[in-house]
């Protein structure tokens, strides 16, 4: 049995699309028992959630009585528990690994401290995040460029087979517009993301705590609810009461 506890965000979303597409490979996970995290409410400080993730962030697995953190970690255990090939486990998975802790360590921080600065530090005033979104804006355009070189003519990062490289950065790329960093620019990441969506176990995995007619366009309602709820888990406020 796979328990997962999740919300709709980039690092949510990487595992709720690998596990449809392990499904759609033709992997049999069982039951699958899925928790929404209201991080708005806070829900990822409660005691629930602490035992079994003590960083307090969502995505976290458990599997046959292990709790798995971090969604790169979830993607590799699974990619390896249930072998396909979305992750290689011969020599080729060097090729994919490092391009999904590239994402790890690189995409997500900075297109996540882009989006941060650009829609949610409600509480720093401008002239103290002009320096912040510069700094990370140029960071992103240059990550954007060399994932444009990796891309080059393959119609994924990896090459000719879809793997976890492309589950783990396709979330936070598609949100270009919402973090304000532009990719038009670079046709074949822009062919590459309507590429990774038009597959059948991204469409599901995107649902995850979506309604299916806001996966691509969300209502104003909730980019509103979503600003407020970045907004609160942004300030400096939050981040002091959660470690008292």
């Amino acid at each position: 049995m796979l328990e997962l506890w999740t919300s709709p965000t980039p690092n949510g979303w990487k595992v709720s699309i690998m596990i449809e597409e392990l499904i759609e490979a033709g992997i049999d996970l069982g039951e699958i028992d899925v928790r929404m995290i209201d991080l708005l409410k806070g829900e990822q400080f409660e005691t629930d959630f602490t035992e079994r993730n003590l960083n307090q962030k969502i995505p976290t697995l458990r599997h046959d009585g292990l709790d798995i953190i971090e969604s790169c970690a979830i993607l590799q255990y699974l990619g390896e528990t249930f072998p396909t090939p979305l992750l290689p486990l011969d020599r080729k998975k060097w090729d994919v690994l490092p391009w999904v802790y590239w994402q790890a360590a690189n995409v997500g921080p900075i297109f996540g401290n882009k989006l941060s600065y650009t829609r949610y530090m409600a509480d720093v005033p401008d002239e103290q995040k002009a320096h912040p979104l510069e700094r990370f804006g140029t960071e992103a355009l240059r990550l954007v460029s060399v994932l444009d070189q990796k891309l080059g003519n393959n119609p994924w990062v990896c090459g000719d087979q879809f793997t976890i490289a492309d589950i783990a950065l396709y979330p936070w790329i598609r949100g270009w517009k919402w973090s304000k960093v532009n990719i038009t620019t670079k046709p074949s990441i822009m062919e590459w993301v309507d590429r990774v969506r038009a597959r059948p176990g991204v469409e599901r995995g995107l649902g995850y705590g979506v309604p299916k007619a806001e996966i691509d366009q969300w209502s104003e309602a909730r980019k509103a609810k979503t600003a407020k709820s970045g907004s609160k888990i942004a300030s400096t406020e939050n981040i002091q009461d959660s470690i008292t």
